[in-house]
């Protein structure tokens, strides 16, 4: 008998096999492929091959595995589809290394199963009642925001509804933005469910990878906290998703396969016929329109545990408060800080840029240096006294020959993290302070630092954005944000978005135990619009304008974004083949072709990059109308084409 196999390969059909054994879509088997033995999936549907005869070869072997669900087949089918990726490179995010993982021995999944003491968490009145208009469609397909202050008590409203999915034998997936930090969320976990949750991301062994894979295949792990990829893990019986902090920009996968986490959750609960919540306390803009359309319920909780009042803000006016030389911090922010010390309130400086200097220039022969790679600048990182590329990892030493002297003597102009931190240790040399970035919280200490900071026996924190997502630091009352000017500037689309979600959950990280906060915001602008935008209480006020502007400049969500980059280290030949591209798809498509232009960030890795960008109405036709031509569209040697539906972001 003939059977479909989808291989997980650069491949956008099924090939035929045959085998006497019976099997059905989803059951997992090893075939022959060219030269060797690969693992593929019985897929729902044959290859349309216009040859008259080719060999048919014989499947090696089922596996013994739950088999895929037909609702999971549907949603990669779809997912390929509407990213324009080949179908086996769908299943291939499906699959670990390539391969599916039969049963270990139940000794493996013992961490999974054992009870420890749960702690009682009440809900409050408001907290009930977002659960019960949660609970109201919990076991068919639906959208529900659940929409919250920060320090609102989100976590346990959801947990809840989790809990009950788990009382009835069902699976659950929760998504966050920032796995690599989840300690603190873990014990929350562990804490309100009494058992521990799978962890799923790229810092985990490929030994646990293939436990946890193949205990959700067979139903022996109930819970995974995951990163994008769990997405596509094997649910033997999946009830519910939830991803926290949606309007996460960490959630868009940007290399190799480009998708969007979150959109992608939501259209495989729709397959599985299951409730998703979105959580977070900004929704998206996305998520907010589908709201005013009705397209998803929500409940909101406005107030804070312990009724904690939102921080007040103050913006201390830099042209009054002028900076001293080589110095980021003015004199009234020293002061305002030096009596939240007194008061015993921990501080946070924050500047959302890595290393110590953006820019490093020689005085004597006027050289910035930039990145041999990429056309962008070299960060100056003190700690690690070298220059750094933060987008292909080029790395240089100081030693720089100058064309008018011997050696180049540096300048390094504008603040990272480690500068304003060496600044704060000169001015408050007896508190204890700590950088808080990617470069420092991902380090085997960093579980170590975070309890230091929770025990309130680390004073002042110096961080970047990664600081905003969801710490809980219950002694953190003031913070200084360093360049809300800096911040503000940028031609994107959705600045004013990423702002206000950025800075509201700056501001939420403090007074979350009750005592009165502040949020200073340093600035030479003295008109406050923009800071008032951003730290309204109530962001459906601001979501409401920047939808009505993007309305009527037809901006998405109101029409579809489809991004072409092409690739080549050949200038000339990507310059020319970008026109042809243009010119075949402005006659083919019906939708605005725009471009191409060089982008921004022209030179990648060594690459120079043209940008194209489809417009279009709403609607599946353009992917399928662009799928068709770029299937018949061959690129010359040495380019490459990369696609980004919906993208958020334009470097």
């Amino acid at each position: 008998m003939k059977f479909p196999v989808l291989i997980p390969n650069i491949i956008n059909h099924a090939f035929t096999y045959e085998s006497d054994l019976k099997l059905k879509p989803g059951e997992y088997v090893t075939v022959p492929f060219g030269k060797s033995e690969k693992i593929g999936v019985i897929w729902n549907e044959f290859e349309k091959d216009k040859k008259k005869y080719f060999k048919i070869k014989n499947i090696k072997k089922k596996l013994n595995i739950n088999p895929l669900k037909i609702e999971t087949i549907n949603f990669l089918n779809w997912f390929s589809e509407y990213n324009l990726v080949p179908k086996g490179m769908a299943l291939k995010m499906h699959l670990i290394s390539g391969e599916a993982i039969e049963n270990f021995k139940e000794l493996e999944y013992e961490k999974y199963f054992l009870k420890t003491k749960i702690k009682q968490y009440e809900l409050n009145e408001e907290q009930e009642n977002a659960f019960n208009e949660i609970s109201k469609k919990n076991k068919n397909f639906r959208v529900h925001l659940l929409q919250g202050t920060t320090g609102s008590g989100k976590t346990i409203v959801y947990f809840k509804a989790i809990k009950e999915k788990i009382k009835d034998g069902y699976q659950a997936l929760i998504l966050l933005p920032e796995i690599g930090l989840t300690k603190e969320f873990e014990k929350k976990f562990i804490d309100y469910f009494g058992f521990k949750p799978a962890i799923w991301h790229s810092g985990i062994t490929p030994k646990r990878k293939k436990i946890i894979w193949s205990g959700l295949a067979s139903g022996k792990i109930k819970v995974v906290i995951g990163a994008r990829s769990s997405l596509f893990l094997p649910f033997f019986k999946l009830g519910i998703i939830t991803i926290d902090e949606e309007h996460d920009q960490s959630f868009k996968q940007d290399e190799g396969i480009i998708y969007n986490a979150r959109d992608m959750a939501i259209s495989r609960a729709k397959f599985e016929n299951i409730p998703i919540n979105l959580v977070t306390a900004v929704p998206s803009i996305e998520t907010y329109e589908n709201i005013k359309k009705n397209k998803f319920s929500y409940s909101r909780l406005i107030k804070r545990f312990k009724n904690a009042d939102l921080p007040q803000h103050e913006i201390i006016d830099l042209n009054k408060y002028r900076l001293a030389n080589n110095s980021w911090i003015s004199s009234k922010t020293i002061d305002k800080v030096k009596e939240h010390l007194h008061n015993g309130d921990q501080v946070l400086f924050f500047i959302n840029r890595r290393g110590f200097a953006p820019v490093a220039l020689c005085k004597n022969c006027l050289k910035i240096y930039s990145c041999p790679n990429c056309s962008i600048n070299l960060v100056y990182h003190k700690e690690k006294k070298n220059l750094l590329c933060h987008y292909c990892g080029f790395k240089s030493l100081l030693n720089k020959k100058c064309e008018k002297k011997d050696i180049c003597e540096f300048i390094f102009s504008g603040p990272g993290v480690e500068r304003i931190a060496e600044e704060v240790k000169n001015l408050f040399p007896k508190i204890n302070s700590v950088i808080f970035s990617s470069d420092t919280m991902n380090k085997k200490s960093s579980n170590n630092i975070l309890e230091k900071i929770i025990n309130n026996q680390i004073k002042i924190l110096v961080g970047t954005q990664l600081i905003s997502k969801g710490f809980h630091f219950p002694n953190l009352n003031c913070i200084v944000v360093i360049d809300i000017d800096l911040t503000s500037q940028g031609h994107d689309l959705r600045t004013a978005e990423k702002n206000l979600q950025l800075y509201h959950q700056l501001s939420g990280r403090a007074g979350r135990d009750g005592k009165p906060a502040k949020v200073y915001f340093q600035t030479y602008n003295l008109k406050p619009n923009l800071i008032n935008q951003i730290t309204n209480k109530d962001p459906f006020i601001f979501l409401d304008n920047e939808l009505n502007l993007r309305k009527k400049n037809n901006l998405p969500p109101f029409e579809r974004f489809i991004s072409l980059i092409l690739t080549s280290k050949n200038e000339k030949k990507l310059e020319k083949e970008s026109h042809l591209l243009k010119e075949i798809l402005a006659s083919k498509l019906n939708g605005k072709v725009l471009g191409p232009i060089n982008a921004p960030i022209y030179r990648v890795r060594k690459n120079f990059r043209n940008r194209l960008l489809i417009r279009s109405k709403k609607s599946f036709k353009i992917q399928n109308s662009l799928s068709k031509i770029l299937e018949n569209y061959k690129l010359p040697t040495g380019i490459k084409l990369t696609v980004d539906v919906d993208p958020i972001t334009f470097n």
